[in-house]
């Protein structure tokens, strides 16, 4: 089951400043996005670590010169994509624009200007690719916690490091920033492990209560700073927000897809 984005709109505002060719800085609650002529050359979320983290954890030097003008390309494309994916949930307060402000690093300029139309695409892809792994958002927002393998079961050598790091207390994005890993790529890998079996997922909440349509799911709290990461879906003044993957999670079939497994593992 997936989330069905045909027609969805992550950002309005966004797509509006790109067709005024705007130059500035698209402040939201988790991360801002820079945009030059309409174009988003950088991002930045606290969820996220930025190229320089990326690099350093697969052994590169990014500041000792020696990394191809290409690689290097590649690097910061998949970390703008990676924090504009953040930047662009929900929030609780509305969003700002802050017109001529640009990003003093070095990243803005490294990497060639993005469409807003492609962010959009990619935001709404990844979101639709979660759901169809394990669509219960709840395991995002908690300390990951490894749970026995199943006689026979086999996880691959990124699992493996995910759930060697998991001490139950590290979120998965505390786990990103500790294995200098993209955040969106380990949340697909924790989604993968949950529906496998091999994570723990929260229970549902109770039907009554209404925290759930209150609080988006997603919870990531930067590991470096007191400011927690939650999103909301509290009105959007921009537009409504048509991703709202909480509702999958009180669904019959879900629910009883998680009993099933259950089941099965008590039998084993």
């Amino acid at each position: 089951m997936t989330t069905r984005t045909t027609g969805a709109v992550v950002s309005p505002m966004l797509l509006r400043l790109a067709q005024e060719r705007a130059t500035g800085a698209l402040v939201r609650d988790h991360g801002t996005l820079y945009l030059v002529d309409g174009r988003v050359v950088h991002a930045q979320s606290p969820v996220a670590p930025g190229p320089d983290v990326l690099l350093t954890a697969g052994g590169r030097q990014p500041r000792q010169g020696r990394i191809a003008a290409g690689e290097l390309e590649i690097c910061h494309l998949g970390a703008l994509f990676d924090a504009a994916f953040f930047a662009l949930a929900p929030g609780r307060g509305p969003a700002r624009f802050q017109y001529g402000a640009v990003h003093g690093t070095h990243a803005a300029r490294a990497v060639r200007p993005v469409p807003a139309t492609d962010i959009e695409r990619e935001t709404l892809r990844r979101r639709e690719l979660l759901d169809s792994v394990w669509p219960y958002p709840a395991v995002d927002a908690v300390p990951v916690v490894p749970r026995p393998a199943a006689p026979g079961q086999t996880v691959t050598a990124r699992q493996r490091a995910l759930l060697a790091h998991a001490d139950g207390l590290r979120t998965p994005a505390e786990l990103a920033w500790a294995l200098g890993r993209p955040a969106f790529h380990t949340l697909l890998e924790i989604r993968r492990l949950a529906a496998a079996g091999l994570v723990m997922t929260p229970p549902d909440p109770a039907p009554s209560d209404p925290a759930p349509r209150q609080s988006h799911p997603y919870a990531h709290p930067y590991p470096y700073a007191h400011h927690p990461y939650s999103y909301s879906y509290e009105p959007n003044p921009y537009g409504p927000v048509p991703y709202d993957p909480a509702g999958f999670a009180a669904e019959p079939d879900i629910a009883l897809l998680r009993r099933l497994r259950d089941a099965l593992e008590a039998h084993l």
